[in-house]
């Protein structure tokens, strides 16, 4: 009988489950030395993701910026949330923004709009305009939702303006 899905995609993620220990074993040996997706890279990826989303972080203590983290949101029962949300918002290149993601990635073309569509817009909705950092740059054209409220830079701004010191 045809195997379903989901028993493959289990026995993949834990060849154990193979009856053939030969078999098994090389699915294992693939699973390792996939370059692209095995579990070595998603750990990398998840590590360099992280290592950004610290890097923010810490930008975003020094010009003292006040910001409500992820795992805090989450705290709060938030599901879909970005990296930062600032509690006070700021003016990017005359752009108000209320959030920031992180990219630790290239931002091309087919990520992008679904990341836009996973995540950036549903963002979006819930806490107003917000700017996105793609640390390894991004097509230039993708940078066309400016007007509606996403932004996109290769870097943290540095021309930020804060309400506190254009009231001062």
């Amino acid at each position: 009988s045809l195997a379903s899905k989901t028993l493959i995609n289990s026995m993949l993620r834990d060849p154990s489950q193979i009856p053939d220990a030969v078999l098994a074993n090389q699915i294992y040996q693939c699973t390792v030395n996939d370059c692209c997706y095995g579990p070595l890279v998603d750990c990398i990826k998840h590590a360099i993701g992280h290592e950004h989303e610290v890097l923010l972080r810490e930008m975003l203590l020094e010009k003292n910026l006040s910001f409500i983290a992820e795992d805090q949101l989450r705290a709060k029962g938030y599901d879909k949330t970005p990296d930062f949300i600032l509690e006070v918002p700021v003016a990017v290149e005359g752009h108000i923004i209320h959030w920031i993601e992180s990219k630790a990635s290239f931002g091309d073309e087919s990520s992008h709009q679904a990341y836009l569509q996973d995540q950036f817009w549903s963002y979006w909705n819930r806490f107003g305009p917000g700017l996105v950092i793609y640390w390894y740059g991004f097509i230039e054209e993708l940078d066309c939702h400016r007007e509606r409220g996403i932004l996109l830079k290769d870097c943290f701004p540095t021309d930020i303006v804060t309400l506190r010191h254009s009231m001062a």
